[in-house]
């Protein structure tokens, strides 16, 4: 079995997709921007063949990249990144190919905002009121008849980028003077921020799930530089579970990971945010691992290379990711603040600069059966020295 494997190296963890994938015997071949002796060992061990290009977005140099790979090794079985950034380039060379997963019709409907509500509102799933802010007239009409703030996004974006909210008359008049286009416009949702992660099998399967809280909308915490925080459950809330499985459903999500965000208003009403068909950012897919003491990587690879359907979990810890931002003076310095929460640090690390808007200069996952123990942890990694 021949798999490509767009940007073995990045994001940092996810080498070990290409690990677990030599493990199950198959044929790893590589693509990326990276010079190979900048490799990690475990990495360039696992590639049977690696294709540097000088830039992942020239989709001429991919094609011959595959096409190379065609020629020496046969025909490509599945080509796959796993990252939000390569989604469209992985998509159409599955298409120019003719190899299994998603293609660029696909994307039609679970990249682009427009299509994901429209998806949403036909599986019958709440979600906010929206519409292409094309307009300006409709735009208006759209502020009257559902009032502020609003929230204004790229139809086809990743993560938060270039989202931002208006609260009133004269922001929106402001924002519509400058809005470029491919932009919507939705109702502000209140509430708490969840999400419903997992994997599918090659039929559409959930052979994993869990749920996590977050602390705030990404919007916000990337535009305010707000401390991200957000832990898994171990009882996980039943309205957001059978909303995120219809959502898994309605959007054919096969052989891959799904990652749904869903605001909770009044404790159990829900609203279907987003969806993203790819693991969940940053550290989760290890996170999701220790919560349960499991290895996603090599059931993902397991499904790919022996359409394995034989898994069992059971959520032990909560597991929780806090950050710290670079410039601000905490109550605990780096080598106290280990001290303190002893065992209950499982990994930290630097956060790549890519994701640190969103996600913080530096992580700590945190892991625990007690939830309150694990909240209490978050407060001390993120109390800053003026308390």
């Amino acid at each position: 079995m021949n798999v490509v494997f767009v940007s073995p190296n990045f994001p940092p963890t996810y080498f070990h997709f290409c690990t677990s994938l030599h493990r199950a015997g198959v044929n790893v071949l590589g693509i990326g921007d990276a010079h190979y002796d900048q490799l990690r060992p475990e990495l360039r061990d696992a590639l049977t063949e690696y294709y540097r290009v000088e830039t992942m977005a020239d989709y001429g140099a991919m094609l011959r990249a595959c096409g190379y790979f065609t020629h020496k090794y046969g025909k490509i079985d599945r080509i796959e990144s796993h990252t939000e950034f390569w989604l469209g380039i992985d998509a159409q060379l599955r298409e120019d190919f003719n190899v299994f997963g998603q293609r660029p019709r696909d994307l039609e409907s679970n990249r682009r905002k427009t299509g994901m509500k429209r998806r949403f509102v036909q599986a019958g799933i709440p979600c906010a009121e929206g519409m292409p802010a094309e307009d300006s007239e409709e735009v208006r009409r759209f502020a009257w008849r559902y009032g502020y703030p609003l929230i204004f996004k790229p139809d086809q974006g990743v993560g938060a980028g270039g989202a931002f909210k208006v609260s009133g008359d004269e922001e929106l008049e402001a924002a519509l003077e400058n809005l470029p286009e491919g932009y919507v416009v939705e109702r502000a949702l209140q509430g708490d921020l969840l999400s419903f992660d997992g994997l599918t099998d090659r039929r559409g399967k959930i052979v994993f799930w869990t749920v996590h809280h977050f602390s705030g909308g990404i919007m916000e915490t990337v535009n305010e530089r707000r401390h991200l925080h957000y832990y898994s459950y171990r009882d996980l809330p039943e309205g957001i579970v059978e909303l995120g499985r219809r959502a898994v459903a309605a959007f054919e999500v096969r052989e891959r990971f799904f990652h749904v965000e869903f605001f909770r208003e009044d404790s159990a009403k829900y609203f279907a945010l987003e969806i993203n068909v790819r693991p969940p950012g940053g550290f989760t897919l290890d996170m999701m691992n220790y919560a349960c003491d499991i290895d996603l990587f090599q059931w993902w690879a397991d499904l790919v290379a022996h359409d394995r359907t034989d898994f069992r979990f059971e959520r032990k810890h909560h597991v929780a990711h806090a950050s710290r931002r670079n410039g601000i003076s905490y109550r605990l310095d780096h080598d106290k603040l280990l001290e303190e929460l002893g065992p209950l640090v499982v990994a930290h690390m630097e956060i790549p600069q890519a994701l640190s808007d969103a996600m913080g200069d530096y992580a700590y996952l945190l892991r625990s059966p007690d939830l309150e123990q694990i909240q209490a942890a978050v407060s001390t990694v993120e109390e800053t020295s003026e308390g």
